[in-house]
This record gives C-alpha cells, sequence and structure tokens, in this order.
C-alpha cells in the first residue's frame, strides 16, 4: 500500500528492500476546466498547457555538467541510470502524463540526488502558469509489482508560478530516500531552473 507523503516529509526507498533497484517515477497534472463566454457559456474546455518533467542530476547538491538533465530535449542520462518517457504535450487523460525510469543501483556515486522537477514550456509568451493546472503529483512505482510505494499530491496552490520542484530521490548512508518538496518558482525555463543548483 502506497504512503501518502505531506509536504517535507521524507521516506526511506531502499532500506529492508534489497532487491528494489529499477524504480519507476510518475508525473502526472490535469488542466483546470476553463468556461467559455457567449450563448455556449456552460462549455467548459482545456487550456492547452504543455507541462515537461525534468530530472537534474546533482553531485553534493550541485548541477555542474549540461549533461546531466534528462528532459524531453536529452531522454538518457550518459549513465543509462535515468530514461524519460518522452514528452507529453497535453496532460489529458488518466494516469501518469510523463514518466521516468531510474536504476538505482546503476546510478554513480558521484550523483547524491536526483531533483523531479515540472516545469510549463514557453510560460511566458503563453502567458500561463500553475494555477490552470490541478491534480498534480509525483509518485514512484515498483514495476515489477506495479506496487505504488509513495505518492505525493502537490495540492497547494501555485497559482503565478511556472515552475515546480516536485521531489527528489538521494542518498543517505548507503540507502535511497523520497523527500517531498513542492516548492514553486517563477522560473520561465530549464537554464533558469539549473541557475538553482549551481
Amino acid at each position: 500500500m502506497a504512503i501518502s507523503l505531506q509536504k517535507g516529509q521524507r521516506i526511506d526507498l531502499t532500506k529492508g528492500k534489497a532487491d528494489l533497484n529499477r524504480i519507476m517515477i510518475g508525473l502526472g497534472w490535469d488542466p483546470v476546466a476553463q468556461s467559455k463566454g457567449g450563448l455556449f457559456a456552460a462549455f467548459k474546455s482545456a487550456p492547452n498547457i504543455d507541462c515537461d518533467a525534468s530530472v537534474f542530476m546533482l553531485t553534493d547538491d550541485k548541477f555542474v555538467n549540461k549533461n546531466d538533465l534528462v528532459y524531453f530535449g536529452n531522454l538518457k542520462s550518459a549513465c543509462q541510470s535515468v530514461i524519460h518517457s518522452g514528452d507529453n504535450t497535453t496532460g489529458d487523460g488518466d494516469g501518469d502524463d510523463e514518466v521516468i525510469m531510474v536504476e538505482l543501483k546503476s546510478v554513480p556515486d558521484r550523483y547524491n540526488k536526483l531533483v523531479f522537477v515540472v516545469n510549463i514550456y514557453d510560460c511566458v509568451k503563453r502567458k500561463q502558469d500553475f494555477g490552470m493546472i490541478q491534480n498534480a503529483y509525483i509518485r514512484v512505482v515498483d514495476p515489477k509489482t506495479n506496487e505504488e510505494l509513495v505518492r505525493y499530491n502537490l495540492s497547494e496552490s501555485y497559482g503565478g508560478l511556472t515552475t515546480l520542484v516536485t521531489g527528489e530521490i538521494y542518498r543517505h548512508n548507503g540507502e535511497w530516500k523520497f523527500g517531498a518538496v513542492g516548492d514553486g518558482t517563477t522560473d520561465p525555463n530549464l537554464t533558469a531552473i539549473a541557475k538553482r543548483f549551481q
């Protein structure tokens, strides 16, 4: 049974689970339905908001190399331990919108933390922010059993913000832990987000 976390809470992923290696990180969100004016005012439609999930692979809590970013433009880390499923440009439908697979035992020792971020593509030009998104979450799944291990629902109000640092997986005393972060920023793109980790 999945453990549901609140912002700031942390949990051991691998302690007592020596066989846990490959995990799936699912990230999901839905556009907020918007009312259209005029004769068909009751008709609801969702704005086309392109959210993108990314992973910053940190060394001593720092982002040191552009190749340590896994996102829609770089779907695999150089070490092949982090693999992105690809871009979902709408957020429509049930379930995970974007998926990232991580092989924990293959993550090189130089990386101490993997930070999972969702940002709105071209947010400034499109005048979009996370006030137009609902039901955002990050979850960790054991793909061997399809068991959801951890879920964190980002239920705060993120209106006016364009990037969400959703969660992180990090090493601690030889084990991997998951932390629910849930911090929002106004960073307009991945270049700006990367500066936060430098």
